[in-house]
Order: C-alpha cells, then sequence, then structure tokens
C-alpha cells in the first residue's frame, strides 16, 4: 500500500431487520412508559390540587362533605359568644399586670393574654360574622366584677387574684373546647377550636408558671367540669 494512501473503513456490517425492529419496539415501550408516568404524576398533581380547593371552600363552613350546607348548632354558638366574652375581660385583665402587678411572672401571664385574646377576638369576630352568630359587646356581670375587683388590688395581692381568678376561668373554657370540638359538625368551628385549645392551654401554663395557684382553684375547675356521676 502506498504510504500516503490512507486505508479504507472497514465496510459496516449490515444489521439483521429482526435486530432492527427489536430496538425500535424497546424504545417504543420507554416512551410509552415515560408518558404515562409524566401523565399518572399530573394527573396525581391534579388531584392534589382538586383536594386542597375542596378543603378550603368547605373550610368556611359553606358547604360540607356532602356538598350541602354545614349546619351551625347551639353549642356553636354558645362557643363563639363564650369566646368572644372571654376577651372582652381578659384583654383588660392582662392590661391591669402591667400596671397592678409586682412580679415578673404575673406581668408577663399578662401580656400573653393581651396577645391571644386580641388574636381570638378578631378571628371570633370574623367568624361570627360570617356564620350569620350574635355575638356579645360586653362581658357578662360576673366577668366586669373580676375587672373591677383587680382594678383595686396592687401588688402581691393583684398577683395572687389575678393567677387564680385567670387559671379557673381558663380550666372552664378548656374543657367546653373539647366538648365543642368533638361534636360540631363545622369546619369554621373546628378551625376556631383548635386556635382557642392552643390560645387556652398556653396561658393556663403561664398562670402556673407563676407559682400562684392556688390548690382550691384547682378543686374547683375540677368541679365544675366533671360530669355529675
Amino acid at each position: 500500500m502506498h504510504p500516503n494512501r490512507r486505508a479504507l473503513p472497514t465496510p459496516l456490517r449490515r444489521v439483521p431487520r429482526a435486530a432492527f425492529a427489536a430496538v425500535a419496539a424497546s424504545c417504543a415501550a420507554l416512551l410509552a412508559l415515560f408518558l404515562l408516568v409524566r401523565g399518572g404524576g399530573e394527573e396525581a398533581r391534579a388531584g392534589q390540587a382538586a383536594t386542597v380547593v375542596a378543603a378550603d371552600g368547605g373550610y368556611g363552613g359553606a358547604a360540607g362533605a356532602a356538598g350541602g350546607p354545614q349546619p351551625v348548632t347551639e353549642i356553636d354558638r354558645t362557643f363563639l359568644v363564650k369566646v368572644r366574652q372571654a376577651g372582652l375581660w381578659e384583654i383588660p385583665a392582662g392590661r391591669l399586670a402591667q400596671t397592678h402587678g409586682q412580679s415578673e411572672a404575673v406581668k408577663r401571664a399578662g401580656l400573653h393574654l393581651l396577645d391571644g385574646h386580641s388574636k381570638l377576638d378578631q378571628l371570633v369576630r370574623e367568624d361570627a360574622r360570617i356564620l350569620g352568630v350574635d355575638i356579645p359587646n360586653e362581658a357578662t356581670e360576673e366577668q366586669q366584677g373580676f375587672v373591677r375587683q383587680l382594678e383595686a388590688t396592687r401588688g402581691a395581692e393583684f398577683d395572687r387574684i389575678f393567677a387564680n381568678i385567670l387559671r379557673s376561668s381558663h380550666g372552664k373554657i378548656f374543657a367546653t373546647i373539647g366538648e365543642v370540638r368533638a361534636a360540631t359538625q363545622n369546619d369554621l368551628i373546628r378551625r376556631h377550636a383548635r386556635v382557642a385549645n392552643d390560645t387556652v392551654l398556653d396561658h393556663m401554663e403561664v398562670l402556673e408558671d407563676t407559682g400562684l395557684v392556688e390548690a382550691r382553684t384547682f378543686a374547683e375547675v375540677e368541679a365544675a367540669v366533671t360530669p355529675p356521676s
């Protein structure tokens, strides 16, 4: 062979038609599998989105699982009224803790009351409007009496009265929240009960952290929430 002449490439071997057909079939199968998986993922995402929309649509109490209106029962209405009344006197009590209280623990508890009930009060007014429930604009006579009692005291005596009155009232409403959540058929009330539960639990804990809650207060709550035998 001439030294400057390039060698001709080796001729390609002919691929049998059967092998070519097998390769083509494999590629087609892979493509079909890819489209199926992709389509399934899109359907799953669409299903998830539909679930979120449905859950959100029912969240306002407009429609239940069967698509009909969700009921607002008497216990639902009473619950919203009690949450509203609690804020109407416990927010002022929280403010008094800052000016009349002596210990830092009591002042801290007062701040938790201010923050928690301010948020709950906004929520209860919104939910009551959506559900068409009339709520009061003033606390009960008993609750107003609690505020007057706190206004008349200062220092260590204020701290003691504050811790015990507030822990007693929170313990009683805490039990009521459980009853409401167990019985309600309304999604909006369920959400409200969950928020109220977390708020009241936090308030009970900071009140207990003052170290001033007396045994008789716990006994009073126990007697109030224990059903008669």
